[in-house]
């Protein structure tokens, strides 16, 4: 089931989701230059060096430097991705999902609410494999929490979804609830398969996702309560 848009409207331009979307495609295309130029063992340096490795937070941590590169991995890593699929994979449940959350949060609020979430997601992940060397990159885990927030604040939206049926496709609306609600078990299910490998099963850091998104619908049902500001001059887009 892949989601494809949304018949959510929001009332203004989601200029901080859009920003976000941009910045990921600016690292990737300069992800792109690094490699035209130092091939693959240079992005392999670039990916260790802003990316998030386990193993080198956890020394971080302990030895307390806060302000270190492991550390502000923690932010940097969201914006790198591993391939054309996995960044327009992110970027296409950011633009369905993010520009609801944006509208409903505020802006400010919204940047702030992601990047944490991205954050809350890469720690997660850490916890599970605090002594992993591989780097953690991608903004799945702060999409995740954005996933989160959007399954509690608006589950009966309707989401025009790609659905296969063997070697047949069709496109339906979906309830929210039933797209990523499907979308969490499956990542609930790949995490605790994952549990007894080295490592993220197949490369994805499926606990990344669970913290994420778990952590965005508590932010959300914190807030469910809360109607949403006041805006100027409202429009749909």
């Amino acid at each position: 089931m892949i989601p494809l848009r949304d018949a959510n409207p929001t009332r203004r331009t989601p200029i901080v989701t859009l920003a976000l979307i941009a910045a990921c495609f600016i690292a990737f295309a300069y992800e792109l230059g690094v490699l035209a130029s130092s091939g693959e063992t240079g992005l392999d340096r670039f990916f260790t060096q802003y990316g998030l490795v386990p193993a080198d937070l956890t020394r971080s941590v302990s030895a307390g430097q806060w302000l270190s590169g492991p550390v502000l991995a923690l932010l940097t890593h969201q914006f790198l991705h591993g391939g054309w699929l996995h960044l327009l994979g992110n970027m296409l449940f950011l633009w369905i999902f993010g520009n609801n959350i944006e509208d409903r949060l505020g802006r400010v609020v919204f940047l702030c609410f992601y990047l944490l979430g991205g954050v809350v997601a890469g720690l997660t992940q850490v916890a599970i494999a605090r002594n992993s060397t591989d780097p953690l990159i991608g903004a799945s885990g702060a999409i995740a929490a954005t996933l989160g927030a959007y399954l509690v604040l608006y589950p009966r939206a309707r989401i025009l979804s790609l659905v296969f049926l063997g070697f047949f496709y069709q496109l339906i609306e979906v309830p929210a609830i039933l797209v990523l609600g499907f979308w969490f078990v499956l990542q609930l299910i790949d995490g605790v398969a994952s549990l007894g490998g080295t490592n993220a099963q197949g490369g994805v850091a499926f606990f990344a996702h669970i913290g994420g998104f778990v952590a965005g619908a508590l932010v959300a049902i914190a807030l469910r309560t809360r109607g949403p500001g006041p805006l100027s001059p409202a429009r749909v887009g």
